[in-house]
């Protein structure tokens, strides 16, 4: 049997690193040399669990792993978070950090410092975290390594002969910076297992039969099986089912000591009863530990069932997601077209996309989703009002205020005129720049709504794919914004109305009014289709009415007289469906129409 690890040869620590940089291939080739995972079970991309993950090649969630690892002839634990890289993803790294002492900060040597390099670095130092900093692909050799070494050991301050060099492909050096991790990152505070038990929750999952499962750190006492807990903030008590550790599949364990990682069967079936950040306990008299900063949805997006697909399954769908996910915030909608939905606000749009496809793959659901919105404060007659969804924009509204962001984009040097001349598309006012080695590090500040306006994507094309930037809320300024509607036959479609800015209200009623034309079947009356703003129309087409054949009256004869009188009848029913007719829209139509 072998012997217990001591505390002092505990390691904690996350691999941050910008998107594609290469941590989860590193995070491979720790397993590997850790014999963690044998060489006949190892696939790329090990600790990303889903299928979504390795389909698109990026890290979506946070994923913990135990390994034992021999150092100088003594044995450590190693307990590693793997973190994603994407901006939209920055609350799984903030989560993270508050778990760990150390850090490993990762370049990839053909691609240098970028934009999430900078915000992880920052995020790792303000949570007085030991960083540890190495340079990823060197066996490609490219010219430019040495070049990076130097400039990642001038952001950590430190001396370039501390920067490690390796290759998460071929395992070169990661036996080396695991002895760096052992030597640089502290091992926990010491506190011992006889003190009143405090664990942090820093992520949780939904097992069917053993309910939610918390993963925690343990940061004072321990927990076993048939402990009786408390979940502080909302006062629940619980029985300790099961504990357990990540190796990197759960693996049951008989006590999770203070400094350690692990995960709790709780018993609990209610996703509200849990909390990320919470703390578990053991009396309701403890002091909870500090916890986590609520993520700030920036993004929100209605969603209604569709095909077979009912509200009750949506809505336990959310709940469960939002364990794994508490940066998601739900709420139930309703739309007189759509029926019963609910509203959903995300960190931004690839979250949305990921977890669209989640709830699709995960719990079998179709849906419809609405447009994209963001929550604008709006002044009416005095009153402060918090508008996420065009249905609760006032009818008078005195002044609207949007939410601004401060962005930092990170440029080759080369590319920068191109990047700049942006500001001619979107609305960014740029507040300084600065040189970081070979790069221009653009400071600017821009309404939150024109990033959900492909921001992303603009900026990678004017610079070749090298340009990067990661943003926060920064406040709110005035905005001219309006409320968008979008008539059929004069009647106002709720599912198509939403909020934009008055500089693109034409060419967004426009583009509408014009796929409408395009996807409404013809009826036997004329149809308006119009884009209005405060009651004043933008854009309009017609789809006309559908036609009646009345024959030739040349080539097959018959009383011409007679065949006038029915095409004025004709005419006349037409008149009275344009005036009584209501246009029922039909649901294909919704569903390409809120396509992006």
């Amino acid at each position: 049997m072998k012997e217990k690890i001591s505390p002092q040869n505990v390691r904690n620590f996350v691999i941050i690193a910008h998107i594609d940089h290469g941590k989860s291939t590193l995070a491979d080739r720790m397993l590997e040399t850790t014999g963690t995972i044998e060489a006949r079970r190892m696939k790329p991309q090990y600790l990303d669990q889903m299928d979504l993950e390795r389909e698109r090649g990026i890290t979506i969630k946070l994923a913990p792993v135990r390994m034992e690892y021999v150092s100088e002839g003594e044995r450590y634990e190693l307990n590693l978070i793997d973190t994603p890289g994407h901006s939209d993803f920055g609350y799984e790294v903030s989560r993270a950090l508050e778990a760990v002492e150390g850090a490993v900060l990762l370049v990839d040597v053909t691609k240098g410092i970028q934009a999430q390099t900078l915000s992880n670095f920052r995020a790792a130092q303000k949570a007085k975290l030991k960083i540890v900093g190495a340079v990823n692909k060197v066996d490609l050799r490219p010219e430019s390594a040495d070049h990076v070494a130097v400039e990642l050991a001038r952001l950590l301050d430190c001396l370039p002969e501390e920067i490690l060099r390796i290759s998460g492909k071929n395992g070169d050096g990661v036996a080396h910076l695991l002895d760096e991790v052992v030597k640089r990152v502290p091992p926990p505070k010491e506190k011992k297992n006889s003190e009143p038990l405090r664990a942090l929750i820093f992520d949780s999952v939904y097992d069917d039969h053993k309910g939610i499962l918390a993963y925690v750190r343990v940061v004072e006492g321990s927990l076993a099986p048939g402990k009786d807990v408390r979940l502080l903030s909302t006062r629940t008590s619980a029985r300790v089912k099961e504990i357990g550790i990540f190796a990197p599949e759960l693996k049951t364990s008989d006590v999770l000591g203070a400094g350690h990682i692990g995960y709790v069967a709780t018993g609990l079936k209610e996703p509200a009863l849990i909390k990320i950040g919470d703390t578990i306990g053991e009396t309701a008299d403890q002091e909870a530990l500090p916890g986590y900063r609520d993520a700030s949805p920036v993004v929100f997006i209605s969603f209604y069932p569709d095909g077979d697909s009912k509200f009750e399954d949506l809505k336990k769908a959310f709940e469960r997601l939002h364990l794994s996910d508490p940066a998601i915030s739900f709420e139930q909608d309703a739309n007189e077209a759509l029926g019963r939905g609910i509203k959903a606000g995300f960190l931004g749009q690839l979250h949305f996309e990921i977890a669209s496809a989640r709830l699709s793959r995960e719990f079998n659901l179709e849906f419809l989703t609405s447009f994209p919105s963001i929550a604008h404060r709006v002044k009416s007659r005095g009153k402060d009002i918090l508008v996420k969804n065009s249905e609760d924009w006032p009818t008078h509204v005195d002044e609207v205020f949007q939410p601004m962001i401060k962005v930092e984009i990170l440029t080759p040097a080369t590319y920068m005129d191109r990047v700049l001349s942006l500001s001619q598309i979107y609305d960014v006012r740029v507040e300084s720049m600065e040189t970081l080695g070979d790069n221009i590090v653009i400071e600017a500040h821009m309404p939150l709504a024109e990033l959900i306006r492909d921001f992303d994507d603009q900026l990678k094309s004017s610079s070749a794919g090298y340009a990067s930037f990661s943003y926060e809320l920064d406040g709110e300024e005035k905005a001219d914004a309006a409320k968008m509607e979008v008539m059929i036959a004069g009647e106002v479609q709720p599912a198509l109305t939403r909020i934009v800015s008055r500089k693109d209200a034409e060419r967004e009623g426009r583009s509408t009014v014009e796929r409408l034309k395009d996807l409404l079947p013809r009826q036997q009356f004329a149809q308006s289709l119009q884009a209005c703003v405060d009651g004043k129309i933008i854009a309009r087409e017609t789809i006309s009415a559908a036609k009646k054949n009345l024959g030739d009256f040349g080539k097959n004869g018959g009383d011409r007289t007679r065949k006038m009188k029915l095409w004025k009848k004709q005419q006349r029913g037409k008149a009275r469906l344009k005036e009584t007719g209501r246009v029922s829209v039909p649901i294909e139509v919704f569903r390409e129409i809120l396509k992006k």
